[in-house]
């Protein structure tokens, strides 16, 4: 493709050299460059892009689009200044694949929790009506049929790009995307076309990223204040009304506790799933689903309401909700026999693991022991918040590690104990623990398990690695578990 073409839709302060050139590639890494590339300057947390610009010219990239670069300009080599190089990447790189959003009805997801789970449902009903759908998020990717791994919730503008056109290569019709607030602030989902945007809900995370809930409310309000699409908001979130209001488009709205457009009825829940009718202005359907959780009835809603959204009836929308069985590491059941209930979860965040532990005591007869820690090199202040909440609401915690990094794991420890601590209804060595390694922490929550009590390991869910250091090792909750169960742990009383 001419770069004269690619860049129509882009804002260009400066350009030396001729727009002549065929393209061959989108790069924003300099080690993908090839003869013919267009290579990206963009800044990223650790490294600026302009720093690489020598590297990728010498691997034979034509063109180079940057903010600010300072360096040699080598004759041949097109150089285009833009004020905005991620937005500018995100426009070339739509152009290149040939616009594939405008082909797919793309369906995208923003809240602080319920992405996962709400998208995986939005996928259930829209292939139970023997639609291609293709889905980005924090699990994995499903491009055209195959399963790939994830290393962004949304990936980077190009790859994201490149994924979408694969997904309309291969015929499909829908595209669900989990779009993080980093993607946002960083423009990743720029030239994309929404037919559907998703409100989930919003509380404190991320905030080593934004600096400040404002700020990372602002990246998330910005999905709905720009482009087209029918907004589906949870409107009993405390944001939801502002969004509402704020919105760009049609606005549907879904809740349990304040007047919806969608809303559930007749709900009871059980430690087997739940069932309610789902609402709506015109109809109502019965929906029996083996999730487990108020959490998950308001996932069910925001998944129903965004399928209605794209004309789906509300028995077709009924039929695919009750069709999905689980989502990984989301309330995920470990079974090997045991009288207790073991649940993995994702839950990483203060809202999150409160969520997440109050849905277990609905269905639990016994104790309720949590396990869980705090990432290193993240958002420190809602560690203590963490551990507060996990005191007042479960009978026994046991605190540990979760990915530390760079951190040191007893300082993490510390921080989330502090707000064990400030609850005071805990006692060391007796009903709440600090075990740095994760392995032998499960083993002790397993161990302490009675019939009817259950244990919940928060924090890591899908996630089959633990990162030590700069080390990267295999870890998965669910195996763990699984092994202290068949070890015997699990008779302790």
């Amino acid at each position: 493709m001419r770069l004269g073409e690619l860049i129509k839709g882009i804002t260009v302060t400066g350009v030396s050299g001729g727009l002549d050139t065929d393209i061959t590639s989108v790069v924003y890494d300099s080690r993908k460059a090839t003869p013919g590339s267009l290579f990206i300057a963009v800044r990223g947390h650790k490294a600026d892009g302009s720093a690489y610009v020598a590297k990728a010219v010498g691997a034979g990239a034509r063109a180079v689009v940057y903010e600010k670069y300072e360096g040699d300009m080598q004759a041949g080599v097109t150089y285009i200044e833009t004020p905005d190089a991620r937005r500018a990447m995100a426009l070339i790189a739509a152009g290149f694949y040939g616009n594939p959003a405008s082909s797919l009805s793309l369906v995208g997801i923003t809240g602080t929790n319920g992405k996962t789970t709400t998208s995986y449902l939005i996928r259930a009903v829209l292939e139970s009506t023997g639609a291609g759908v293709g889905l980005l998020g924090t699990i994995g990717y499903v491009v055209g049929g195959r399963n790939l791994p994830a290393p962004n919730t949304t990936p980077e503008s190009v790859d994201l790009q490149e994924y979408l056109a694969l997904m309309r290569d291969s015929g499909a019709k829908y595209a669900v995307l989990e779009v993080s607030s980093h993607s946002l602030s960083l423009q990743r989902v720029a030239g994309c076309g929404f037919a559907v945007r998703v409100f989930t809900n919003f509380t404190q995370d991320h905030l080593d990223f934004h600096g400040d809930m404002e700020s990372y409310y602002e990246a998330k309000k910005g999905f709905f204040t720009e482009g087209p699409g029918t907004c589906v908001i949870n409107i009993d979130d405390p944001r939801g009304a502002d969004l509402a209001a704020s919105a760009n488009g049609p606005v549907l709205t879904y809740g349990l506790e304040n007047k919806a457009d969608v809303y559930a009825d007749s709900m009871t829940l059980g430690r087997d799933g739940m069932e309610f009718e789902i609402v709506t202005s015109t109809s109502r359907a019965r929906i029996k689903s083996p999730l487990v959780g108020r959490h998950n009835a308001y996932n069910i809603l925001a998944a129903s309401a965004a399928c209605l959204a794209l004309g789906m009836g509300l028995k077709e929308v009924a039929g695919g909700i009750g069709a999905m069985k689980d989502v990984p590491g989301r309330f995920e059941r470990v079974e090997a026999g045991q009288d207790f209930t073991v649940l993995v979860d994702y839950a990483h965040t203060e809202d999150a693991l409160e969520r997440a532990m109050t849905a277990v005591r609905e269905i639990t007869p016994g104790r309720l022991i949590t396990l869980f820690g705090c990432g290193g090199d993240r958002d420190s202040t809602k560690r203590p918040k963490m551990g507060r909440v996990a005191s007042r609401i479960s009978d026994i915690v046991v605190l540990t590690s979760d990915n530390p990094r760079t951190e040191d794991p007893v300082s993490i420890l510390d921080e989330v104990e502090s707000g064990v601590a400030d609850e005071g209804s805990k006692v060391k060595g007796d009903t709440y623990f600090v075990v740095p390694d994760r392995l032998e922490a499960i083993r002790l929550a397993v161990g302490m398990a009675r019939p009817g009590d259950a244990v919940l390991i928060a924090g890591k869910g899908h996630e089959d690695y633990q990162i030590v250091g700069t080390t990267k090792a295999h870890f998965d909750d669910r195996e763990a578990a699984r092994e202290a169960i068949k070890l015997g742990l699990g008779a302790g009383g």
